[in-house]
């Protein structure tokens, strides 16, 4: 039996809104997507023309640095627009869908009669390679490394997150090639991080080849970054790489069907959302094909994000899903100003530090929407952020390193262990307002840029 590690630090956010276990299969939508801006770090360089026909699994565009990583379709149709923001820069591949789908044939193979070349030449042939990240700086990882260990977090505690067991449900063949296939990538441990509150799905429990943990405790405690920090921590010169469940699953069935197969189980949740329920879909769907009909009319505007409250990117209606994401959040615009409202007794209100009487309400959930309730002050030690990271290192101090650009600091202060996700709690709680998770990745690209 596994030790039970117990994260005391964190906080959940009760919203409203948690996705029923339903799973419902959603109708095909018109048009797929794949976002550069989905990938820290990466240079795009097109493979495709508008007007091209492509089949699921055909690369769309490539790594310039790297064009062995390739970004393929999730589906067969036609390129109908490459959309540019500023400077011309690749913001989205958009694919318009056949009816029915038709996939590139790859070679099926059993992972464990493969060499790691091999295994390594299917992922990047199929367009499955960037699924896998590495830890420090939460990049695609290079084909040429050999991570000390890949780690895995069963669950998710952000909040209203989708349920990590019922996603997986049913796909346990597919999971175990998928984790054969990543034993064949490094030499040390594949790490499952499971919640010690709950049973493990029969997919966790009976996966072979793997190294177990147990957490319990408040969000952030089901982030790798912080399962990672109390197994193995990454050390100066270490690489680690992560991988989400349901993207193991794709690359499970890559091995035992040949195709690039991007289907998954997503959460459609929010205080916002009528029915808020799992879908199964294909990876970069557009979102209005499950929004649809599902949004509670209001006179205030719906704030859509792909993925969760907390980390997830603002979308359009007519906006994609992400490549890593395995949820869609949708809450309440927050543009309206409260007159006095620091005034009142907060009846409807969480707060992190306990300051309004809905504390005196145990186990309420509530209707938040995006107000900031304030603008940005001085940027000031407060003890907010440590109370809310469960790691060993100092965020404040951190963040201020990072703003100086001191380089040095940066490695002291433990910058190699957390990426957006790790301080998005930080950013919650933040007092003075200040972007985090954004100075975070500042830092980090300035790591690279420094040590590459």
């Amino acid at each position: 039996m596994p030790k039970v590690i117990k994260i005391k630090k964190g906080l959940n956010i009760p919203l409203k809104g948690l996705a029923e276990k339903v799973l419902m299969r959603a109708d095909m939508a018109e048009t797929y997507a794949v976002k550069p801006a989905d990938f820290p770090g990466l240079t795009p360089k097109l493979n495709v023309q508008v007007g091209d026909k492509v089949k699921a699994g055909n690369p769309l565009f490539h790594d310039k640095y790297r064009p062995e990583i390739t970004f393929n379709s999730p589906v067969s149709g036609e390129v109908i627009e490459v959309r540019r923001g500023d400077r011309r820069v690749i913001e989205e591949v958009v694919v318009k869908a056949d009816e029915s789908i038709s996939y590139e044939q790859f070679e099926a193979s059993n992972p464990t009669q493969q060499n790691r070349d091999q295994v390594i030449d299917l992922l990047l042939k199929s367009g499955a390679w960037p699924y896998i990240r590495q830890r420090p700086y939460g990049i695609i990882a290079n084909p040429a490394d050999k991570p000390k260990a890949i780690f895995i977090s069963c669950f998710d505690t952000a909040p209203l997150a989708a349920d990590m067991d019922f996603i997986v449900n049913g796909e346990q063949e597919s999971f175990q090639a998928g984790i054969d296939a990543l034993k064949r990538l490094t030499d040390g441990e594949i790490h499952l991080g499971l919640n010690a509150d709950f049973p493990a799905s029969t997919v966790f429990g009976k996966v072979k080849g793997v190294q177990t943990h147990l957490f319990t405790g408040p969000h952030p405690a089901g982030n790798v970054g912080v399962q990672i920090h109390h197994i193995d921590p990454i050390n100066k010169g270490e690489i680690v790489w992560v991988v989400n469940p349901s993207d193991v699953i794709i690359i499970g069935r890559l091995f035992l069907k040949g195709i690039y197969d991007a289907s998954k189980v997503i959460a459609l949740a929010g205080s916002d959302v009528i029915k808020p329920r799992y879908y199964r879909l294909i990876s970069g769907t557009r979102i209005d094909s499950i929004i649809k009909d599902n949004l509670v009319k209001t006179e205030n505007e719906h704030r859509i994000i792909s993925g969760n409250v907390l980390t997830g990117t603002m979308v359009e209606k007519i906006g994609f899903l992400g490549f890593y994401d395995n949820m869609v959040t949708v809450i309440p615009e927050g543009k309206h100003h409260e007159f006095f409202g620091w005034m009142a007794p907060g009846l409807n209100k969480f707060s992190a530090s306990r300051t309004f009487l809905a504390k005196l309400i145990p186990g309420r959930k509530y209707n938040l929407d995006t107000n900031i309730n304030g603008g940005k002050r001085a940027y000031v030690l407060t003890g907010q952020y440590e109370k809310v990271l469960p790691m060993d290192i100092y965020p404040v101090h951190l963040i201020k390193a990072i703003l100086a650009n001191d380089i040095d600091k940066m490695e002291q202060l433990g910058i190699y262990e957390v990426v957006e996700e790790d301080f998005a709690l930080c950013e919650y709680v933040c007092t003075s307002k200040i972007e985090v998770q954004e100075i975070l990745r500042n830092g980090i690209e300035s790591m690279i840029k420094e040590l590459s």
